[in-house]
């Protein structure tokens, strides 16, 4: 069945992401560094921002169990901006080329709602996009099918007519389940030739 849109996920798709580049600046100690981003501020406790939870909840509870980290968590929660350094290389790229071939674009992102609310406003390519499906706004996440079932019917279109784009696996094994084309990211240029063969550019 012909594809008729192109889904990307944010993180790792169209923007860097690293915690690491947000709190090396601010903590010098290697071995104390480490600490933080292993066990005090880790991508596993991010997550349950993405899932819908706020940082009201989140900070205060995060403090309480590691006090000796006030400062990095409450870096976390008010210089997120900073853990997103730029644009993955060639990714922009490639949705400019799709958005002047009029191939509509869409986007499910796990996000958190005051992030997404900071970060989207730095992040102009988002005006190409028609609709973007964000976790934390709907306190669902992928890979959970429901997040999938919510983006066709937000989105219009049927499963088997949009290729979802992520670099997570288990997102794009969840896709492909529910029904959608899908690609895992790995870079721009493997993308750009899956897109090509696929007769989107």
């Amino acid at each position: 069945m012909t594809i008729e849109a192109v889904v990307f996920d944010v993180g790792r798709v169209l923007y860097q992401w690293q915690l690491r580049h947000l709190f090396a600046k601010i903590v010098s100690d290697e071995a104390r560094l480490e600490k933080l981003l292993g066990e005090v501020v880790t991508e596993q406790w991010h997550f349950q921002h993405d899932q819908g939870r706020t940082l009201a909840e989140m900070v205060p509870e995060r403090i309480a169990l590691y006090p000796d980290f006030e400062t990095e968590i409450r870096a976390y929660a008010t210089r997120f901006n900073e853990s997103i350094p730029g644009p993955v290389p060639g990714s922009l790229e490639l949705v400019e080329r799709l958005d002047a071939d009029g191939v509509p674009l869409f986007a499910i992102t796990n996000f958190g709602a005051e992030f997404w609310a900071g970060f989207r406003p730095t992040a102009p390519i988002f005006d190409r996009f028609r609709e973007i499906v964000v976790s934390g706004e709907e306190k669902l996440a992928k890979p959970d099918p429901a997040i999938f079932a919510l983006a066709e019917r937000r989105f219009g279109l049927p499963a088997e007519r949009m290729l979802f784009i992520d670099d997570n696996r288990a997102n794009v094994d969840a896709a492909a389940a529910c029904g959608w084309h899908a690609h895992h990211f790995t870079a721009a240029d493997r993308l750009e030739a899956d897109l090509a063969r696929r007769g989107l550019i």
